[in-house]
């Protein structure tokens, strides 16, 4: 009890000289932003998986342990922000994509190959794989999850809509199937590329859509459908 009193006075002391004699507490600023500390996470997890600690991740940043607790509470509560700031750089990433493609199809295609360039090396794909394992059975981090696969679902279902307006996949299903299909196979493709990772992931996952996408086509009146392309959705790859 003796030291927590005299660890009191003494933050009260130190708070009182750096803010001039004032009592009024000064915010100390920030050396590192959250940003950065996740970052340091997400690089922690790519090498390490979901064995990683928080003093991985200080050591990765640069800082105290102390600091990621300070920030976020614990090693749930800073994979949740992760998660969080994860599904606004994907959703922008994947609008970013989608913008610069020729056409909705390839737009649609662009997107959903742009959500997983980064994963490339197998080691990395698994351990990402095991960390959305252990989130998948804690309730509150499969919650964030769901916000964020929804976030990327509902994305596509605008690019699907976009298409089916331009007249590009009149054989495709409702939009929000539609959707709901690419998002599964994107994800599915990355998840058994990283179980069996044979050949380059982009690779699988231009067929993969390809054979999809291609089905969705509708020709034109007495042209037959034909083989469906190797790497292309009509549109040679990207």
């Amino acid at each position: 009890m003796r030291d927590a009193v005299e660890l009191a006075i003494c933050e009260w002391l130190f708070t009182k000289f750096l803010n001039g004699g004032s009592l009024t507490p000064v915010a100390r600023p920030r050396k590192i932003s959250d940003e950065q500390l996740l970052a340091a996470a997400a690089r922690v997890v790519n090498r390490v998986g979901p064995g990683f600690t928080l003093a991985q991740v200080a050591e990765e940043a640069g800082v105290v342990a102390a600091t990621l607790v300070q920030r976020f509470g614990s090693k749930r509560g800073l994979l949740a922000a992760q998660t969080k700031v994860t599904t606004e750089v994907v959703l922008q990433g994947l609008r970013a994509a989608a913008a610069e493609a020729d056409g909705p199809v390839e737009a649609l295609r662009t997107a959903a190959l742009a959500w997983f360039a980064w994963m490339e090396d197998p080691e990395v794909a698994v351990n990402n794989l095991g960390q959305l394992g252990m989130d998948l059975v804690d309730p509150d981090l499969r919650e964030v999850l769901g916000d964020f696969y929804g976030g990327v679902e509902r994305e596509f279902v605008e690019m699907v809509r976009a298409a089916v307006a331009a007249g590009e996949l009149g054989a495709a299903p409702p939009p929000e199937i539609a959707g709901r299909v690419i998002t599964t196979l994107a994800n599915g493709t990355a998840v058994l590329w990283s179980i069996r990772p044979h050949g380059s992931l982009r690779e699988r996952m231009a067929t993969d859509l390809d054979a999809v996408i291609w089905g969705w086509r509708r020709p034109s009146p007495g042209e037959p459908m034909g083989d469906v392309p190797r790497g292309t959705a009509g549109r040679g790859e990207s």
